[in-house]
């Protein structure tokens, strides 16, 4: 399986689109086949999903995304994994372990334009490294 993680630094992005970079791993019977990071061709409505698909990623884990983002990702038969957070090692290290469990997006919607490139801020709250 081919996994993306929205990257900020060491850490698992709170939003997926304003990550700067997406580790992407390649994982066999629980073994990383591959591994390499790529910076964020950028964010606008459709892109992301559809480069990740052509990329083969399957899954993208990250702490937040719109709920239209995922539905982009589920037409492009990517699954989402939100509520993620800490560093992406352990995230990895989970993924290969098969303990890794997701939960509710850390992200709530926002007045306005949502979360493009119009919107200053996502209501992440505190734990974006936690």
């Amino acid at each position: 399986m081919k996994v993306a993680i929205a990257t900020d630094g060491d850490f698992v992005s709170a939003h997926f689109g304003r990550c700067p970079s997406f580790t992407i791993v390649e994982i066999n019977d629980g073994e990383i086949v591959s591994r390499k990071r790529i910076d964020n061709p950028g964010h606008h409505p459709g892109y992301l999903p559809q480069f990740l698909h052509e990329m083969g990623a399957g899954y993208i884990i990250a702490g937040g995304m719109g709920q239209n983002a995922q539905m982009l990702f589920n037409q492009n038969g990517i699954k989402t994994i939100m509520g993620i957070t800490g560093k992406v090692e352990e995230i990895i290290n989970q993924i290969c372990n098969g303990t890794l469990q997701g939960g509710e997006s850390l992200c709530t919607p926002g007045a306005g334009k949502g979360y493009g490139i119009d919107k200053t801020e996502c209501d992440h709250g505190e734990h974006i490294h936690s």
